[in-house]
């Protein structure tokens, strides 16, 4: 027979998980709500996994997570994901001073700042960041 991993909820923290699961926009963080409060029930976590379509490897981590650092350690961590490309900071004006330059070719400005620049960007990615930045603008 396995151990007992069961959160123990006071009522404000169970209050705060169900707010959260029914109200967040960031469906991972939903999911991990649903697997804390699932487990503070007394269920397993083979059939927490089942519920929430993790493993229970998974439940276990995040029960885990939950225990160390609360609510918080639900959320995604920073610094996870694919970095950006281009970064707004540190390319916006030699991007911005070869699109000037050529004003109607912008494959030929993508030339001339990955010949600038020594690093090369696919014409899509250009385009979503030329874009970006002139959603920043307009706001």
């Amino acid at each position: 027979m396995g151990r007992v991993n069961t959160p123990i909820l006071s009522e404000s923290a169970k209050l705060a998980l169900e707010h959260d699961f029914k109200t967040s926009q960031i469906h991972s963080y939903r999911m991990r709500c649903q697997v804390i409060l699932l487990k503070s029930t007394g269920r397993k976590s083979q059939e927490v996994g089942e519920i929430t379509g993790m493993t229970y490897v998974s439940v276990n981590a995040w029960v885990k997570r939950y225990k160390d650092f609360g609510i918080e350690g639900l959320q995604t961590q920073p610094g996870r994901g694919r970095k950006p490309i281009l970064d707004k900071e540190t390319d916006k004006e030699s991007i911005l001073k070869s699109v000037k330059a050529n004003r109607q070719r912008i494959q030929t400005a993508k030339a001339e700042w990955e010949k600038e620049s020594g690093r090369s960007v696919s014409l899509s990615t250009l385009k979503v960041f030329l874009k970006a930045l002139t959603d920043d603008t307009n706001e």
